[in-house]
């Protein structure tokens, strides 16, 4: 989409990453280039910008210049293509997992949005990512088996007496994962079939513990549910009585994004030969870093200082003023949007679109489009189903971590199958001298 501002033809900015707008000095010393360079590259589609509101100014998107930078230093030789392949850069894997492109984003070949939304399980979804074939018939995955008696840590009252009051429930989560590996000691180098009925297992649990940490009680509880997202329901005490319809597509939406910082790590470890455990938890703890799933966290802080519908405009236009971030807008792989928000959205309108959260989450989305910023991310959509179901905080971030387990689980098979040790080599760069 472009349009024009001062005579000067400009690509709008479609998808900016929440913190990553430069300023025009800072993207043309990015480049290297001059000023009238940088507009050359706005105006042939290159480089995206947004106006400063109240001013004159644009503001130009970090990714497009530093894709741009990567194609330059392509003729510096591979290292630098290497480097910034790291960056949101080109391909470094192969994959037969899933794929993301101009016409969404497909499951072995299967497009995610209908499977979410066309009544398939989460666990006929988690089938097809690791085995590249739906189930002709959906099969209950079976219910989770206690653990060992003599693992007497593991038991939701005593996990909860060890966890501190407040403690997230990813948090609750990672301290989970290594405690099932040690009541396992079958875990290492088994065959696939054995770690497909492991994964089963493990995600079982992950979905009925989601409550440890606040009410251990009903742990047991969830772990009788047929499915994950009525154990989910279950864990958190959902009143709604399509939660689990609802959980359920928001876990498919969220079951794999190729080679996501999470992801990467999995198959990191699992190319060491890890065993699952270690490899689902490596990828637990990236979740819980600030750059990936703690995306849903800052959602909800957003939605906690605009408070409510009227402030909205408010809240964002201050943020935007001081160049500070705005949460949950664009993505950088997806130009005209990210399909899977959309029918998180539905869902939660289709709920309680009276609720004062899901109200003010609307507000701030109307905000950012009539300010010319891109749609949503997901991480706006899981916020607010997880406030139409009433769920607790942190809930959209355990939604991700939960969905994403079933494409974990399937790169770190298809890890194995290739057999490499993952191994980057660094470029070594001199310590710049510090200041006399």
């Amino acid at each position: 989409m472009v349009r024009r501002s001062g005579g000067r033809s400009q690509s709008r900015f479609d998808h900016p990453p929440e913190e990553e707008l430069l300023r025009a000095d800072e993207a043309a010393a990015l480049l290297g280039v001059k000023r009238a360079t940088l507009y050359t590259y706005v105006s042939r589609g290159l480089v995206r910008c947004v106006p400063e509101k109240g001013t004159k100014e644009n503001r130009y998107l970090r990714a497009d210049v530093e894709r741009l930078k990567t194609r330059h230093d392509a003729r510096a030789g591979h290292a630098a293509v290497a480097s910034g392949a790291l960056r949101w850069g080109e391909p470094v894997i192969d994959s037969s997992v899933s794929r993301i492109g101009e016409e969404g984003l497909a499951y072995r070949g299967h497009d995610a949005v209908a499977l979410a939304t066309g009544g398939r399980r989460f666990e006929d979804v988690a089938e097809l990512l690791w085995t590249g074939q739906p189930p002709a018939v959906s099969t209950p995955w079976p219910v989770s088996e206690s653990p060992p008696k003599e693992l007497s840590l593991l038991s939701p009252a005593a996990l909860a007496a060890l966890l501190p009051r407040g403690t997230p429930p990813v948090s609750a989560l990672l301290a989970l994962v290594p405690l099932l590996a040690a009541s396992d000691p079958g875990r290492f180098a088994a065959p696939v079939e054995q770690e497909q009925a492991r994964a089963r297992r493990l995600i079982r649990h992950l979905g009925a513990w989601v409550c440890v940490a606040q009410a251990p009680g009903r742990v047991s509880r969830a772990l009788k549910a047929d499915t994950v997202a009525e154990s989910l329901a279950t864990a958190w005490d959902t009143k709604v009585k399509r939660a689990p319809e609802l959980l359920n597509r928001a876990l498919i939406l969220c079951a794999d994004h190729e080679l996501n910082t999470s992801t990467f790590a999995a198959r990191v470890t699992a190319s060491s030969g890890a065993d699952l455990y270690a490899c689902m938890g490596a990828a637990l703890a990236a979740v819980s870093g600030h750059k990936h799933g703690g995306a849903c966290d800052r959602v909800e802080a957003l939605l906690t200082e605009v408070g409510r519908p009227e402030r909205a405009a408010q809240v964002i236009h201050g943020r935007l003023r001081r160049g500070e971030a705005v949460t949950g807008f664009g993505h950088r792989l997806y130009t005209h949007g990210d399909p899977r928000t959309p029918p998180l959205v539905e869902a939660a309108l289709s709920v309680r679109p009276e609720s004062l959260r899901v109200r003010t989450a609307r507000a701030v989305i109307d905000t950012m489009r009539d300010a010319g910023h891109p749609p949503p991310s997901m991480d706006i959509g899981l916020v607010m189903l997880a406030d139409a179901l009433g769920l607790p905080p942190g809930a959209g971030t355990v939604l991700f971590a939960l969905g994403r387990t079933a494409g974990w689980v399937a790169h770190i098979l298809e890890q194995r199958e290739q057999g490499h040790l993952l191994r980057p080599r660094a470029r070594y760069v001199d310590t710049p001298p510090k200041p006399a």
